[in-house]
């Protein structure tokens, strides 16, 4: 793969502060990225430091081969990059804001239609002031924005904020579509949920330290936590004949917390009796449990 974004041994101080300390990953095109910690975590300030907002006490960030830190135009020009807190100028409307970025990033503004309806903001709603807007019709002309000049690196910093559950859901629509042409995208969120199925891979930092990095199934394979199995029983009076301390849930089903290495010796023996079964379903561990998983593990270094 490509790498579009390269940290190298990374760090950032702040007086005795640091931000940042000795990270280092790639970000790929066609990749999806979920960036997850607390605040205070240090991601803004991973984000900024990609963006050659801010340069490193030590170490080197690499942008589709230049340093974003120098001022390459080129390089800026294929960035978009939408921060946590949209800000604009209240009294310009949704159309004339666009422009005004679109000349910053001097790329062509003839697309505009088309990405005001990417983004979901309605035709009526453009050449209004922005000092109308509600926040999430803000945040859905931040993105706009972002978009602009079809960027080669996204970096979205808290992007589904203030989006409704629909909108939400024609967000990720719109990410799949940019990776799948090749986009690198980079969300840095605190919506744990709504990533764990939208992510290719999960780079968690934990007080300026990259605690793990991988896709959700490497992330489950090195953290070992248990697979919960949940069935119904042919039989509604009957109790699981299988081992395992087997609890009775609402409803009737019956739950059992199983390690991964026991997990395939326990699902051949109850498949091979189907006949006792009406259902039969598997919950692997969360985004959110991993997340905890390693936040713990961290902590008890």
């Amino acid at each position: 793969m490509t790498a579009s974004v390269i940290t190298t041994s990374v760090s950032k101080q702040y007086g005795g502060v640091a931000a940042v300390k000795d990270v280092s990953f790639e970000l790929n095109a066609g990749e999806t990225i979920a960036l997850v910690g607390h605040n205070g975590a240090g991601k803004t300030t991973l984000i900024k430091l990609m963006l050659g907002l801010i340069r490193p006490t030590s170490g080197s960030v690499t942008m589709l081969g230049g340093d974003p830190a120098r001022g390459d135009f080129h390089v800026r020009q294929s960035v978009g990059y939408l921060p946590e807190s949209v800000s604009f100028h209240m009294a310009l409307t949704g159309r004339e804001t666009l422009a005004f970025y679109a000349r910053l990033k001097r790329v062509e503004f003839s697309n505009a239609e088309l990405l005001f309806k990417r983004v979901g903001l309605a035709a009526e709603a453009v050449d209004r002031p922005v000092r109308t807007y509600s926040k999430g019709m803000r945040q859905r002309l931040g993105l706009a924005q972002a978009l602009l000049g079809t960027p080669r690196v996204l970096l979205l910093d808290e992007p589904t904020s203030g989006l409704d559950p629909a909108l939400r859901h024609n967000f990720y629509d719109l990410i799949s579509e940019l990776r799948a042409d090749g986009a690198t995208v980079l969300l840095s969120s605190h919506a744990l949920t709504e990533l764990e199925n939208r992510a290719d891979r999960v780079i968690i930092i934990d007080r300026g330290v990259k605690i793990a990095d991988g896709t959700l199934d490497e992330l489950r394979h090195i953290a070992s936590l248990p697979t919960r199995v949940i069935i119904r029983l042919s039989d509604m009076e009957a109790s699981p004949r299988w081992s395992g301390e087997w609890c009775r849930q609402s409803g009737g089903a019956w739950e059992v917390s199983v390690d991964a290495a026991d997990k395939i010796d326990l699902l051949k023996k109850m498949t091979s009796e189907p006949s006792l079964l009406e259902s039969l379903t598997l919950a692997e561990p969360t985004l959110d449990e991993l997340y905890a998983h390693f936040l713990g593990r961290q902590a008890a270094q």
